[in-house]
């Protein structure tokens, strides 16, 4: 991934009639990049991916391309290409037809042409599916298809359009890893849209997340999860328990009296908006709280509790706990391992935390 923007955009806004659907973007996107717009539906990311890909035209801002402004282009003279939600596959061709209806103003020899289609289906897994017929597709081959017809332009950017989203989350699991694989290995910039917290966690070089025509963060996936720069994004970006707080001191440390928890410091790093004194909010993720069982010993501090709910998924089980001083059950996961048992709704427990878990958010 090069360090150079290939995608600027510059106080870009876009209105439809009264309503502004793109507030001032001010984003630039890396050569090879997995670059992701996550946000909940009607935040402007489909908006946003349309105008780089120019079916939207800029109602004011910059787009820049490669070092070229898009103001004039149009989408078909773009260095893009798109793959829609429903992927836009052609029932009546046969899978090489569809990959190849791109080329279909292309000047190469027959020949020629048709080794680009059986390459590109190689790439994307479907050596030997060209004479198949399209509609006899599973819905994880029709989305290697239109990858496939997508990337046989050789498009310096790929824009997909929560491209998952109609598969089961088996299959959605496995096209996120191909997905990942795939773009290392054509080396070109993706930028995904996506609703899906967990995907754009798992497939992305940086996430912008996305409110109202916003963008509320811009950061790598872990700078996202781990260090929000505010309550919205927090919730968004997976689970998180919030107590209220008050900043009592901020100097080298932030020292902090925290509902349930008590008083304790932690880093400025933690403090993403700073640390003015007075009221504030803290988070804490559900992993980063540990039910200490029986016969456990543990060196983090810990506080007195009763599960009031559980909820087992296998591998893990999820536990709301009541802990004295706080409205609402905090919020735990655990992994289920050998020899560690599953707590019944009423059981008296201790939770441990540690303070670097926390986060300090405007209140």
């Amino acid at each position: 991934m090069s360090g150079s923007p290939l995608i600027t955009l510059r106080g870009v806004n876009k209105h439809y009639g009264d309503y502004h659907a793109l507030r001032d973007i001010e984003l630039e996107i890396r050569q090879g990049e997995f670059f992701s717009l996550l946000g909940p539906s009607g935040c402007g990311k489909t908006t946003l991916l349309r105008t780089i890909a120019g079916f939207e035209d800029l109602s004011s801002g910059t787009l820049m391309i490669d070092g070229k402004d898009m103001a004039r282009v149009p989408a078909n003279e773009r260095p893009t290409n798109m793959v829609f939600q429903s992927y836009a596959i052609f029932p009546h061709l046969s899978v090489a037809q569809n990959v190849a209806f791109g080329l279909r103003r292309d000047s190469r020899p027959k020949a020629e042409k048709a080794r680009a289609v059986a390459e590109a289906l190689e790439m994307v897994g479907l050596a030997g599916y060209g004479g198949r017929a399209a509609h006899a597709l599973s819905g994880g081959q029709r989305q290697r298809v239109a990858l496939a017809r997508a990337l046989i332009l050789q498009p310096k950017v790929l824009l997909l359009d929560e491209p998952l989203s109609a598969l089961d989350k088996k299959m959605r699991e496995q096209m996120q890893v191909e997905l990942i694989r795939l773009q290392r290995n054509v080396g070109i910039t993706f930028i995904l849209v996506t609703h899906d917290q967990e995907e754009a966690l798992v497939m992305s070089d940086r996430i912008a997340v996305m409110f109202e025509g916003s963008i509320g963060q811009m950061a790598d996936p872990e700078t996202l999860y781990r260090r929000p720069n505010s309550r919205r994004v927090a919730d968004f970006i997976g689970k998180m328990n919030f107590l209220s707080a008050e900043v009592t001191a901020a100097g080298a440390t932030v020292d902090l009296d925290v509902q349930g928890l008590g008083r304790g410091s932690i880093a400025r790093d933690q403090a993403p908006n700073g640390a003015p004194a007075g009221p504030a909010v803290v988070g804490i993720r559900p992993e980063t709280l540990t039910i200490v069982f029986d016969g456990e010993h543990t060196d983090r501090r810990t506080i007195d509790g009763v599960v009031d709910e559980v909820v087992y998924y296998g591998d893990m089980t999820y536990y709301d706990v009541r802990v004295p001083g706080v409205d609402e059950p905090l919020h735990l996961s655990m992994r289920n391992v050998i020899g560690r048992p599953v707590l019944d709704v009423g059981t008296p427990t201790r939770i441990s935390w540690d303070e670097r878990a926390l986060v300090l958010l405007d209140a």
